[in-house]
């Protein structure tokens, strides 16, 4: 739903669930009865929470129960570009393969590489999980440190972020879309990345400057990208398009039926206990119970 057109719809409610839909001031200045904005989704840049806070209106979102999807997602994309997996399908059926060859799509292991993770919350520990199960190195860099028991079971590292960015084989990018993360990934980033690096997106696009991967891409400073967002979405750069090792896919990171059911239900538990007075599990704005 367009802002305004979901103000006009909000003139009278105390609850809105929302999919994606931006929560503007102009909604919110429409919307005098609303008391909970419940986001169905772990991400809530969609939502002007700062906005909500000084009307005491509680912003929930549903963490947790799409982390392992979402890890599966971004590690499938990293799979199909190492593997060139989408080159291949397009390959067969656009009738061209006639006979087996000795230098036909030609990928890049997985196995044994380092793993690279920028962000080590739920989705990032699930992620580097996987990445043991390929014998992959796991390097992290964080905000904050996890606790040294996480990082023994998960055989991950913490590093500085320039360390991060050139040792990486896989970098993979799972932090949330604040200030201090847009475009966290520049050209100073990818220039330091191995030309033979593969960057994959499944958290926002913003979180690159979409421009400089493509001049990186373009120019061999790193090998490929997987993504599941972008920058200006549902627009996608051309060039990203045009380019064969790059694999685009529309956002879908929690789009399975059993995690997509999982979060509107933990979306509806959240507005129903805040309607009811009482603090829901998952606030993103707790300040507004002190």
């Amino acid at each position: 739903m367009a802002p305004a057109r979901l103000a006009e719809a909000s003139g009278e409610v105390e609850g809105l669930v929302v999919v994606g839909s931006r929560v503007t001031e102009e909604v919110l200045q429409r919307a005098s009865k609303l008391r909970v904005v419940a986001n169905v989704g772990a991400g809530y840049d969609n939502i002007d929470v700062a906005a909500c806070s000084r009307r005491r209106i509680v912003v929930t979102n549903t963490p947790g129960v799409l982390a392992e999807t979402t890890a599966d997602l971004a590690f499938a994309l990293l799979m199909a570009v190492a593997r060139r997996v989408v080159e291949g399908d397009r390959f067969v059926r656009d009738g061209r393969w006639h006979e087996w060859q000795w230098g036909l799509l030609w990928g890049a292991d997985i196995h044994h590489k380092t793993l690279g993770l920028y962000g080590f919350g739920r989705i990032g520990q699930a992620m580097a999980q996987r990445g043991r199960g390929f014998s992959m190195r796991i390097l992290y860099h964080a905000r904050r440190r996890v606790a040294e028991s996480v990082e023994r079971e998960l055989e991950a590292r913490h590093v500085d972020r320039d360390i991060l960015l050139r040792e990486s084989d896989f970098l993979s990018l799972h932090v949330p879309l604040v200030p201090e993360t847009r475009h966290l990934i520049q050209a100073r980033e990818l220039g330091l990345m191995k030309p033979t690096a593969i960057l994959i997106n499944t958290a926002r696009g913003p979180v690159v400057d979409e421009e400089a991967l493509v001049e990186a891409l373009r120019s061999g400073k790193i090998a490929g990208a997987g993504l599941d967002v972008f920058e200006h979405e549902p627009q996608v750069h051309p060039s990203l398009i045009a380019m064969n090792n790059v694999v685009v896919i529309p956002h879908v990171g929690s789009a399975t039926a059993e995690t997509r059911f999982k979060m509107a239900m933990l979306a509806a538990e959240n507005l129903m206990e805040a309607l009811s007075g009482r603090r829901p599990p998952n606030v993103v704005n707790p300040e507004v119970f002190d």
